[in-house]
């Protein structure tokens, strides 16, 4: 008779929420391993020259992929934050304390990015001397070390807009209903997808280096895990 492995019991015998944690290190090494390899400059040496980025001003990049997209998120935003109220679709099968939690996580997840990137000192790769600007390279792991920019560029905050909506998966990737899980794994990805295609719109206009959708990816996430224990502990009370 064949045993099931320790590990698969392990996992098996863990809760959703727990999965999910044990999830976040291993999450952690990707844009670490992306930062290690330095792929940042030779992805932007293959967009750009010192003449600066063809891209930036392209418009389907410029006016669909930003500024349309950027209305959107705030159209999904405040959509989010009536469905608090009025719920539809899916949402109606989520108490309104798991509705608040995801409303919570979403404006959470925005405003982290936000802070970040006002105390960061990481100007953006159009700024650089390399591709037409006044700002050297400096490592957004060098914090507090003024590079000649603007600064202000770390971590990407446009692919937030998508990416912060990653709170609204984790009422249903918690659910011990299988189905609710499969929606929440469906709407991960939608996220993902569509947080990752925001920062390659940016990283092609020479806004963004790709680690910075990378580290906004788990900072959102980072985030609304937290908010989501944190609520976890509220309903228990």
């Amino acid at each position: 008779m064949s045993q099931t492995p320790v590990s698969t019991r392990f996992l098996a015998d863990l809760s959703p929420a727990a999965r999910l944690w044990l999830a976040t290190p291993v999450l952690f090494m990707i844009p670490l391993f992306w930062d290690l390899t330095g792929l940042d400059g030779w992805v932007m040496q293959q967009l750009a020259d010192s003449n600066g980025f063809p891209l930036r001003h392209q418009w389907w990049l410029e006016k669909v992929m930003h500024d349309a997209a950027r209305h959107l998120a705030t159209v999904m935003y405040i959509g989010v934050l009536v469905m608090v109220w009025r719920p539809l679709g899916p949402f109606r099968r989520l108490s309104r304390i798991l509705r608040v939690e995801a409303a919570v996580g979403v404006t959470l997840g925005l405003l982290a990015v936000r802070w970040m990137k006002r105390l960061s000192m990481t100007s953006c790769p159009w700024d650089l001397q390399d591709f037409g600007g006044v700002a050297r390279h400096v490592s957004h792991w060098n914090w507090g070390t003024l590079d000649g920019g603007p600064g202000q560029c770390f971590p990407g905050g446009h692919a937030s807009a998508a990416l912060a909506f990653v709170a609204l998966a984790l009422p249903w990737l918690t659910s011990v209903m299988g189905e609710e899980r499969r929606m929440g794994r469906q709407w991960l990805l939608a996220v993902l997808w569509g947080g990752l295609a925001l920062g390659a719109a940016q990283t092609l206009r020479g806004a963004h280096f790709p680690s910075h959708t990378l580290w906004t990816a788990l900072v959102c996430w980072g985030v609304a895990l937290a908010n989501h224990q944190v609520f976890r502990w509220v309903r228990r009370a």
